[in-house]
């Protein structure tokens, strides 16, 4: 059933996603590989508005994703949708409630424990790998265009010294998205120097990424 899958996607996500909102995004980006329920620019353009209202990533996509496949499998049933929305959101945040419920039962009896002293250390580890994956994620959606690799296709060993150096030139050219890397070095540049409130600078760069159509 497309609900209980919904639910069990999530939570799949929920409970492998150590170190907060941001940690999700490798994952929700594996689940739109695999099922096909969202694709990588609505992924993309999630990430945009969760910076910019409340709610984390993880949570807003739930809710985007279990609405939209829930009104499309069920006859375009608005109702549904609310259903696929809360089932995929419960699904995503249940992991958390269930480590915290046992959490909360143990951890006053071993929270000196070096066993457990361990494990918190390596949950950390993998935070900061999941953050720094998540945060690469974003630049690639973003700055870096899709396969730039490809201008090395046909390259072989007979031809390899003859063909690579005009290739290379071809790969810089086409590795990053020039538009929004200049964008986001601009606004960098305007946030750093004169701290506004970070709505100008949202609405700022959506009006230029409209207007000049990155």
């Amino acid at each position: 059933m497309i609900l209980l899958r919904l639910f069990f996607e999530f939570f799949k996500v929920g409970i492998l996603a150590f170190g907060g909102g941001l940690a999700t995004i490798p994952f929700l980006r594996e689940l739109s590989e695999t099922t096909g329920w969202f694709s990588i620019d609505e992924l993309t353009n999630m990430i945009a508005i969760s910076e910019s209202t409340p709610g984390a990533i993880g949570i807003n996509m739930a809710t985007y994703v279990g609405y939209v496949v829930g009104y499309s499998n069920f006859g375009n049933n608005a109702f549904m949708g609310f259903i696929g929305g809360a089932v995929a959101t419960i699904g995503l945040v249940s992991p958390s409630i269930i480590v915290i419920l046992l959490i909360c039962q143990f951890l006053e009896k071993f929270k000196k424990a070096k066993v457990v002293n361990w494990v918190f250390y390596g949950l950390r580890a993998a935070s900061i790998g999941l953050i720094c994956y998540a945060a690469y994620s974003i630049l690639s959606l973003s700055i870096l265009n899709p396969n730039p690799t490809k201008a090395f296709d046909g390259i072989t060993a007979s031809n390899f010294w003859t063909d690579i150096w005009g290739r290379i030139p071809v790969f810089f050219d086409g590795l990053f998205n020039y538009k929004c890397l200049a964008l986001g070095l601009f606004m960098g540049i305007l946030i750093f120097k004169y701290k506004k409130h970070p709505i100008l600078y949202i609405a700022l760069a959506a009006a230029i990424g409209i207007l000049f159509q990155f």
